[in-house]
């Protein structure tokens, strides 16, 4: 039977075998390397190479804490056909320097394809695309919301692409949300190289959050099962399938409470916020503009007119 060869920086990892490899990309301002660890485990039988990937943002530590708890649980070498591919940091720079982006200030998500003699983030982008895309069938990405942004756990993809909507649903998130993919992400790259990638989005930046690392790793058992890569045992998990998104933003500037829950369902017209100022002079309402889940929530006390305060999904 013929195998798909798997090889990385020149070294072939073969049927049965597991490997750690390094994409070397560039050195610190002292000389030290900085290196992407890839792990890499391959079955004995032959079947679809698949990619868990974090860190692209350095500061969401809920995808690296997912891709820790893929390795220490052994997910990827219980597999009973096929291969994984495993990068639990692509953005070293910035989890170094608990950081969004790199030392130049760039958002590593925003210039695929890359240059390899571009930015340091451009580097990243070159090497992910050039030696990491073409190895694999398909994978999932795993984020975190921002800086005092939460999200409540879900899956986001462009539901016309390829079987980018059966993907979604054997993952199984509680929110899965039809998302067109923006221009110069690794999620458009991917599509371009024929290739589907999920994004799964939870909690905030710097913060663990047990309840979504919990539903990523049973999504991503459901969806090495539906792929009939493994048999672990995980319940089937009820989702919501969201068809389009708004942001509710601030109406006046001041002091902000939220009134409701992230994952909450809510009403249009339901008061789900409050903005008052420090004085006691004035008490404003901010409310739904539509029947929904409150899937996305600002976690920052003190806002300015027009800042993102929740991220509303509406379902099908």
């Amino acid at each position: 039977m013929d195998y798909k060869q798997i090889i990385l920086n020149n070294k072939e990892v073969l049927p049965g075998q597991t490997k750690t490899i390094n994409l070397n990309i560039a050195r610190l301002p002292s000389r030290t390397e900085i290196e992407i660890p890839v792990i890499i485990h391959r079955s004995k039988i032959d079947g679809p190479v698949v990619l868990f990937s974090a860190g692209m943002h350095g500061n969401e530590v809920n995808g690296i804490e997912i891709i820790r708890r893929i390795i220490i649980e052994k997910i990827h070498t219980q597999i009973l056909r096929g291969s994984i591919i495993i990068i639990p940091i692509i953005n070293i720079y910035g989890f170094l320097h608990f950081s969004r982006s790199t030392p130049d200030g760039k958002d590593l998500n925003r210039l695929f394809p890359g240059s390899e003699h571009g930015s340091l983030a451009s580097m990243i982008a070159w090497n992910i695309t050039n030696k990491i895309l073409p190895l694999i069938d398909c994978g999932v990405d795993f984020h975190t919301g921002g800086d005092m942004r939460t999200n409540y756990p879900q899956i986001r993809a462009d539901m016309t692409f390829k079987d980018n909507e059966l993907l979604s649903n054997a993952f199984a998130a509680p929110f899965v949300i039809n998302m067109p993919v923006m221009e110069h992400t690794f999620r458009k790259q991917a599509q371009k190289a024929g290739k589907s990638i999920l994004v799964y989005e939870g909690g905030e930046s710097m913060r663990f959050d047990d309840m979504v690392i919990e539903n990523a790793i049973h999504g991503v058992k459901r969806y090495l099962n539906y792929l009939q890569m493994s048999d672990f045992i995980v319940s089937r998990s009820r989702y919501n399938y969201i068809k389009t998104t708004t942001w509710v933003r601030a109406k006046s500037s001041g002091m902000f409470r939220a009134v409701v829950h992230y994952g909450e369902r809510v009403k249009k017209n339901q008061v789900i916020g409050i903005i008052t100022d420090p004085y006691g002079e004035f008490e404003q309402k901010q409310k739904s503009p539509m029947n929904g889940h409150i899937i996305g929530l600002n976690n920052i006390s003190i806002v300015n007119k027009g800042d993102a305060l929740f991220h509303i999904g509406e379902e099908y």
